[in-house]
């Protein structure tokens, strides 16, 4: 047993140690702290990592429906909406658990006939679905619109929505153009202009330098026009050769491979038949009138082309539509391999047939 004596001399080393250990601690705050004292002091040393300017960039770098809109897929979007069809029908009139959502792109919001079970939350934050609040409010149908009915939890990848708005544009035949952010362009063309327009008082001598030899080269036209007239039908050979060679792979191309390619535009067009879905029927496209399928409401560019769905016509749409005919409402990334699109024009020939 200890005695009291060697106890106090314990507790004593003891406390010693730990008042030493105290006065250590505060020592090495008070060397290495920097800027007051207490828990608004910052570190002595900061080692830049760049962190923080990739953390502030990612967070500058924002997904907008704009980006993503002309690339959006429809077919993938009508696998998307099979998270919606327990609630939701694409076919007009037929309201379910949720209203009808046939041409709901552009309408006004709370308007379809014949449904009584609208919130009324929706009209207070909106009056139209656009395709931008329609983005939105897929992503958190609670958090746009407060209150309403709508219990479900939304589409988290931008890419989802924007794919299943596109699908849902598609139901009327009315596709809706969203323009991208125009950014920094107009204003480097504005600086471009600038440029330009200060270049041209000190370039007055040079421009009629070269407006002398343009007028000599017009003269020398006028004497040879003969000639000239025969150039124009030089240059139309290679494109006569090309056309034959795209409609050779055609008439080469395996209705079968066609057939695997043409799932991709299965989702909006029929082929074996004539009946209209989203997009028109192709039962027998290939040499059928642009824009000429009864009942189908084709958009004013379509409509107002003219010409004929030969395989030329058909292969320059199905590798980019909207190239082809400015202001069409087909929102397809298109076919980008030239066999594929011969595969699926000749597929649709065979079915013709």
């Amino acid at each position: 047993m200890f005695d009291t004596m060697t106890f106090t001399k314990i507790m004593g080393g003891f406390c010693g140690a730990l008042l030493v250990f105290l006065l250590g601690k505060w020592a090495a705050e008070e060397i290495y702290a920097m800027g007051g004292h207490g828990d608004d002091h910052g570190p002595a040393y900061v080692i830049d990592t760049g962190d923080d300017d990739a953390a502030a960039e990612e967070e500058e770098e924002v997904v907008t429906l704009a980006s993503l809109y002309g690339d959006a897929d429809p077919e993938a979007g009508a696998r998307v909406f099979n998270k919606c069809s327990a609630c939701h029908k694409v076919e007009d009139g037929a309201n379910g658990v949720g209203p009808h959502l046939y041409g709901v792109v552009g309408r006004d919001i709370g308007s379809v006939d014949g449904y009584g079970a609208y919130s009324g939350a929706l009209s207070e934050v909106a009056d139209v679905w656009t395709a931008e609040n329609l983005y939105a409010f897929l992503e958190n149908p609670q958090g746009w619109a407060p209150g309403t009915s709508m219990g479900y939890s939304g589409l988290k990848k931008p890419e989802d929505r924007a794919n299943v708005i596109a699908y849902l544009d598609m139901t009327d035949g009315d596709m809706t153009e969203i323009a991208a952010p125009a950014a920094e362009e107009p204003v480097a063309d504005a600086a471009a202009s600038e440029d330009a327009t200060s270049e041209e008082p000190a370039s007055e001598e040079a421009a009629a330098e070269e407006t002398a030899p343009a007028e000599e080269e017009m003269a020398a036209a006028e004497d040879t026009g003969a000639e000239a007239e025969e150039e124009p039908a030089a240059e139309a050979e290679p494109a006569a050769d090309e056309a034959s060679g795209f409609a050779a792979m055609v008439a080469a191309a395996d209705p079968a491979d066609g057939e695997k390619v043409y799932r991709q535009c299965a989702a909006c067009h029929v082929v074996d038949d004539t009946v209209n879905r989203v997009g028109p029927h192709l039962n027998g496209v290939v040499g059928r009138d642009i824009g000429s399928v009864d009942g189908f409401n084709y958009s004013d560019a379509l409509a107002s082309h003219g010409g004929v769905w030969d395989v030329d016509a058909l292969n320059a749409w199905l590798e980019n539509s909207n190239d082809y005919i400015p202001g069409n409402k087909m929102s397809y990334r298109g076919l980008r391999d030239e066999a594929d699109r011969a595969a699926v024009i000749r597929y649709m020939q065979s079915v013709a047939e």
